[in-house]
């Protein structure tokens, strides 16, 4: 039995759950409103014993997978939570982790996933390829009918509110770890997210870097159409730091112009990879 969350525990069958915190910072999705439209249909139930599905949103790092996750969240008026996959990330460390409490017991804490499972909310489970198939095992029976997951550490099952939503994000650069084939089935439909437009990332980079120099931007700008034209894998991520380290020089007056300060943002950035895109070459 599950006794509804406070803002800080829950009890499940005798067993005090100590819940984590929503985000609650997050960036507008600018544009490419299709992949919008695709994960929104992917969350949607259509009848009352329909499920919803748990997509995966594959594309390369920097491009907004995990901004689109939540972004996409906010519109259906939910919170957010996010689990950072690795390597190294563990069953308990999806589910609920036994730390030391302060009168010297056991106090069981809740990840972001089985918090928002509870409350009824969004769990991304940032860069899904980089965890191991033990680790998506314990995953398995949320993923499909059941809707529920087994804490062997607290000795509860925790079952998810129908309001509950998940999503997984997925680099496509490279995988530490071949998704098992009975999860690959569970993630789906798998949703591909590409580049922005130009128009797209020039107001990416206006709304949120407030006061940039418009220069800044048209610098930036052509960094990353020749970055994309030559498949390079820089973003506008990359231009978002490139922008704003340039716009710190400006501040401070370490820079004469844009262009100069664009050069030595590019060059602290990339390294050697930088001369092709500076602007004074």
């Amino acid at each position: 039995m599950t006794n509804p969350p406070t803002d800080n525990t829950t009890v499940i069958d005798g067993v005090t759950l100590h819940l984590a915190r929503p985000v609650t910072t997050i960036p507008p999705w600018i544009g490419q409103t299709e992949v919008m439209l695709q994960l929104l249909a992917a969350w949607t139930c259509f009848s009352d014993t329909d499920l919803p599905l748990n997509p995966r949103l594959l594309g390369k790092p920097g491009v907004g997978k995990t901004t689109l996750a939540c972004a996409a969240a906010g519109e259906i008026g939910l919170d957010v939570f996010i689990v950072q996959a690795t390597t190294d990330t563990r069953p308990e460390d999806l589910l609920v982790t036994p730390v030391l409490a302060p009168d010297g017991g056991v106090r069981y804490m809740a990840s972001p996933l089985v918090t928002a499972m509870l409350h009824g909310s969004v769990c991304i489970l940032d860069e899904g390829n980089r965890m191991s198939e033990r680790s998506w095992a314990s995953l398995a029976p949320l993923l499909d009918h059941r809707r529920s997951v087994d804490s062997v550490v607290a000795g509860v099952t925790i079952a998810a509110s129908p309001a509950f939503r998940f999503v997984t994000t997925m680099n496509d650069d490279a995988s530490t770890y071949e998704l098992p084939e009975y999860i690959h089935s569970r993630l789906m439909p798998q949703i591909f997210i590409d580049f922005p437009e130009e128009d797209e990332e020039r107001a990416i980079l206006q709304a949120q870097i407030d006061g940039v120099d418009p220069e800044v931007v048209d610098y930036v700008l052509g960094f990353l159409r020749a970055a994309h034209h030559a498949d390079l894998r820089y973003s506008v991520r990359d231009g978002l730091n490139v922008a704003r380290y340039a716009m710190k020089r400006l501040h401070r007056k370490e820079a004469t112009d844009a262009a100069a300060a664009v050069d030595t943002a590019l060059i602290l950035a990339l390294g050697d990879d930088a001369d092709p895109f500076l602007i004074g070459s």
